[in-house]
Parts: C-alpha cells; sequence; structure tokens
C-alpha cells in the first residue's frame, strides 16, 4: 500500500446543530443571537453556548450543541447510534443535500421545532484549499480512501471518502463518533490518503 506523504489531521464530529435563523429566534427567542464559546477546525465555525434537545419516535437526546454561524436550512448532524435511540433512519448524505433526509422534533427554551427533513448521518469527508488539493493530486468531488492507525493501533482504511475544496476550508478529514470509536481514532490523529492498493 503506498500513501500520500502528507498528513491529514482527523476532527470527530460529535451529535450537532446546524440552525437556521428563523429556527433559533422559535427555539431561543425573538432577535437571539448565538454565543460563540470555542472556534472549530474551519474557518467561521464555531461552537454556540447554545444546546437544544432531540426528540424521536423512540426516545429524545439533551444537551446537543448548536454550532455557528446560522444556516439557510437547519440540519441535524447524528450517528448511526443517535439515530438507534432516537427511531429515526436518516441516510448517508454531504452536508447541505437534504433531499430524501429524515426529520424530528427539536427543543429549546423557548419553543419547538418539528424539522420534516434535515436529519442526515454525515458522509465521511475531507476539507482542503484548492492549493492542498493541487498537492495532494485530487479535486473536489473527488472520492478517495484514507488510512489511519488510530490511537490504539486498529488499522484502518476509510472508503468512499468525500473531497471537497473550498478557499474557506482548513485541512480536516471528518468522521463521526462511532466511525472513530471503531477505529480508535481522535481528534488531531494523523491520517493519510491511500496512492494506491
Amino acid at each position: 500500500m503506498k500513501l500520500k506523504k502528507l498528513p491529514i489531521k482527523a476532527g470527530v464530529s460529535n451529535r450537532h446543530v446546524h440552525l437556521s435563523q428563523e429556527h433559533l429566534e422559535i427555539l431561543f427567542g425573538k432577535g437571539y443571537e448565538l454565543t460563540p464559546i470555542k472556534d472549530l477546525g474551519q474557518p467561521g465555525q464555531y461552537a454556540a453556548k447554545e444546546k437544544v434537545i432531540l426528540v424521536g419516535p423512540k426516545g429524545a437526546i439533551e444537551g446537543v450543541r448548536v454550532l455557528g454561524p446560522v444556516r439557510k436550512a437547519t440540519q441535524v448532524e447524528i450517528s448511526k447510534t443517535d439515530a438507534f435511540k432516537l427511531g429515526v433512519n436518516p441516510p448517508i448524505k454531504d452536508s447541505g443535500d437534504h433531499e430524501g433526509s429524515v426529520g424530528l422534533t427539536l427543543v429549546g427554551p423557548k419553543g419547538t421545532v418539528i424539522l420534516e427533513r434535515g436529519v442526515i448521518l454525515a458522509k465521511r469527508h475531507i476539507h482542503m484549499t484548492p492549493e492542498e488539493a493541487e498537492a495532494f493530486g485530487v479535486k473536489d468531488k473527488d472520492i478517495v480512501m484514507v488510512y489511519c492507525e488510530g490511537t490504539g493501533g486498529r488499522k484502518t482504511i476509510f472508503d468512499d471518502v468525500l473531497v471537497r475544496v473550498s478557499k474557506s476550508y482548513a485541512l480536516e478529514f471528518h468522521v463521526d463518533t462511532d466511525e472513530a470509536n471503531a477505529a480508535m481514532l481522535s481528534n488531531n490523529d494523523p491520517v493519510y490518503i491511500i496512492e494506491e492498493l
């Protein structure tokens, strides 16, 4: 197996919510603005102080973090384990693609939002700038394989990894908690694009 020489740091995504301004105000009050508490790996993105409750047909998950800034459409990203607890069956989707996605109920301190769609399992992906894409020999929307050793030595190859290229991105490989736990992969662990098996 031949690996690209440049390492990419891993970013493990726990369950979270991106809210539209309309839904933010329903959940937290008219004119409400998010309160940033921590910058995330991608420029301009941050974890907010605000949290909501996810309610599905079979159960609820409390204390789910809202990420900012607000978006055009509300999106809920969960793991398959979360989906079992909630009783929903979301598809694997790229962020922003809500076609065929499922819904659930969001509960905030001031109100409730019943989502008809927008709940997804995020497709694993790599963020990179155009310059980094050139260095890796890939382009936007390419599909690659990624190799990792993980902190516990459970070597894993992730197939079907989407490459996302933008000037506004920072180099990072994103997986959800289920995928990371299976590979014993932690935040900031190095992973590598496989050049050839």
